[in-house]
């Protein structure tokens, strides 16, 4: 029997979160959102233009938020990424 690597395995595990979570458009989902925006094309770009810039700030914010709570390794006491302690 013929296996997968484990990239991608990883990758498949990321793509069942991302549906779980419904951060994957499906075609019916796409039906649905086109329908309530009246199928205006102008009014679905606007839609689509906004919630990847919430996806994109959201991501960037748990970057952020992750880096801080990154423990200081180096032993000087200093952080070298930065961003200060508070």
């Amino acid at each position: 029997m013929k296996q997968i690597s484990n990239k991608k395995y990883e990758a498949y595990q990321q793509y069942q979160t991302d549906m779980l979570h419904g951060r994957i458009l499906t075609p019916d989902g796409l039906r649905v959102l086109c329908a309530s925006l009246d199928n205006d094309p102008e009014k679905i770009g606007k839609h689509m233009l906004e919630i990847q810039s919430v996806s994109i700030r959201l991501r960037y914010l748990q970057k952020v938020s992750a880096m801080k709570n990154k423990p200081d390794c180096s032993g000087s006491g200093r952080r070298t990424d930065g961003i200060q302690n508070r």
